[in-house]
Order: C-alpha cells, then structure tokens, then sequence
C-alpha cells in the first residue's frame, strides 16, 4: 500500500450485503477444530518477516486510522469527554502532518465512535454532518450478565438513540458449558433487536479458555447473524492477540465459503502501539484479501492507539518525534 493508494480504498461503511445468518446447526460448530502449534507458528511469523517502512509505513498507518473505532468506556465519562473525542475522530491527525502527507483533502476520518449507551445521544448530535457511525456497547457490558429482557431492550434504546452499530456481548459461560443452542438464540435475538444497526459480537475471547472456543464461539456467532465478530470488551485479563485473531479470521473466511457473505472483525483492548496494529493489518490482507482493510469489515477498538500513529506520522515528516501531549485524544 502506497501513499497515493489509501484514499482509493476509502469505502462507505457497510457497503456489502449484510449477512442473513444461517439455522442452527449443532454439528457444524462442534466439527470446529484447531490446530495449536500451526496457529501460533503462523502468527509468529507476522511481526519478524514482514515489515514497511518510511511512506509505505505511513500509508499503512493512515489506512489503520480509517478502521479504528475510537472509544471511551470509562466510569467518569462526561458529556464533555465525548464532544472532545469526536471531534478528534473528525480530524484524526494535526491539518499539517495531512498537508505534509498530500492527505488534506481526503476526508480523513476514524470508523466510528464507541461509548456506552448514556453517551449516544451526544456522540450522535456532536456528529452531525459527518458518516462517522455512533457505536454503543450494550448488553451488560463488559460481563453480559443482566437479565437478558434488559439486554435486549438496551440495544432498542441505543438504536432509538441513533446508534448505527452494537457492540454486545455474548454470555461466555453457554461457551464453557458447550450450550450452543442458548448461545445461538441469544444473538439472533440481539440481531433481531438491531434492526438496521449492524451487530457486532464481542467474544470475550480471554475467557473462553482454548482457541477451539474461540473458533466455535466465532462460528456460532455468525451463524446467528452477527456483522462482525470481536475479540474483547478490553477488560479482561488477556484480549487480542495474533493467535486468537488468526482463529476467528479463518473462521470468517471458512463463513464466508460456506455462504458467500463477508464477516467483519474487530481486534480490540491492548492495541497501543503503531507498530502493533501493522501485524493486524497484514494478517488480513494475507488470510482474507484487501477488502478486509476497509471499514466496512476490519476495525480496530482502541483509544491510545490513535496517538501514537500520529507520532509515528510527525516522526516520518519531520524526523522526530513529539511527546504524547501533543496528540492528545480529547
């Protein structure tokens, strides 16, 4: 990906057909297995043999930004805290790094803004004018463990309030006891509950225990529906890695053979780094193909992360680096 390639493939969020699901199927999600020593033998390969550098480097990150979900899921969240942030997913990088990077009239913006339902509201309204979607966490987040009438009636909330995506979590425990049959009604009605709203189905994967969890977790998941499969509530203990994340997006492509509907995916918690998110980025070019770099089917959960591509963009127009506050998220 070259400097003069990222604003070709700038798509509309949601551009492809959205995915029906399929009839439960018990045997088709207890037939998942997984390879250990394969996956993490290909995931290690990511960091060491593939790299980019200067404006290739730059290119890749700025195509990063346009999938990052910019979120704020924070107890002492305010009114104000949420106008700052979107108004940072408005003008992601400084107007003369863009000016510098021949990207000032590209209409750079992050994927959406994630926050709690409280906060709908006002990341809907400090919006306006732009196609920057409103995602709010729901269901309970981050345990998913209130009554389910109340999880449901949450996403109708958030999507009355002007919420374009969900972000729900799933109860892990029907995983860990192998209870497929529940776990598959309880998206289908979540997805039911999103009407136009695109799903996004956030696994908890650092509690599901083993990768064949994950990847039964991830079919499942989309056999009821779901839009995009998600790693993490960025809560838990562990979140994405390149060996859980390579699970769910061969899960995806094995989805995508089988019914010819494209999943999106979503790593989330723990991404800080520039040069983290690159390892994300190839793993999907390599294993799912270029669509898979656009909005419409690859995001990013993070907040910090955003900050540092932004040093690592100053670093590569002037050659040197600037401390964190001068990229402040809000």
């Amino acid at each position: 990906m070259t400097m003069a390639t990222v604003s070709q493939l700038n798509h509309p969020a949601h551009t492809h057909a959205r995915n029906p699901g399929l009839p439960f199927n018990k045997d088709a999600v207890e037939d998942v297995f997984v390879n250990l020593s394969a996956v993490e033998r290909r995931s290690s390969t990511l960091g060491g043999r593939r790299s980019v550098k200067k404006d290739y480097q730059a290119a890749w990150l700025l195509k990063a930004i346009s999938c990052i979900d910019l979120t704020t899921l924070s107890g002492d969240d305010t009114p104000g805290r949420v106008k700052r942030l979107c108004a940072k997913a408005r003008q992601p990088v400084r107007p003369d790094l863009l000016q510098a990077l021949g990207m000032a009239d590209k209409g750079l913006t992050t994927g959406a803004i994630c926050v709690y339902h409280t906060m709908v509201e006002t990341a809907v309204q400090a919006l306006e004018g732009t196609n920057i979607p409103v995602a709010a966490v729901s269901t309970g987040f981050p345990a998913g463990l209130s009554p389910f009438e109340l999880r449901v009636k949450e996403i109708e909330a958030s999507v009355a309030a002007g919420a374009k995506e969900i972000d729900i979590v799933i109860t892990r425990g029907h995983v860990l006891t192998g209870n497929w049959q529940a776990l598959y009604e309880e998206v289908n009605a979540f997805r039911i509950a999103c009407k136009d709203a695109h799903l996004k189905v956030i696994l908890g994967t650092g509690e599901l225990v083993t990768l064949r969890n994950v990847a039964k977790a991830s079919m499942l998941s989309m056999m009821a529906g779901a839009d995009f499969i998600k790693t993490s509530t960025g809560k838990e203990g562990v979140n994405a890695t390149l060996p859980v994340s390579l699970v769910m997006i061969r899960a995806i492509r094995e989805y995508q053979e089988m019914t010819g509907f494209k999943i999106g995916y979503k790593p989330a918690g723990g991404i800080s780094a520039a040069k983290d998110i690159l390892g994300y980025q190839f793993m999907m070019k390599e294993e799912l193909g270029n669509d898979w770099l656009q909005p419409d089917l690859f995001r990013i959960g993070a907040s910090s992360l955003l900050g540092d591509i932004e040093r690592q963009l100053e670093h590569f127009v002037t050659g040197r680096y600037s401390a964190d506050f001068r990229h402040p998220m809000g």
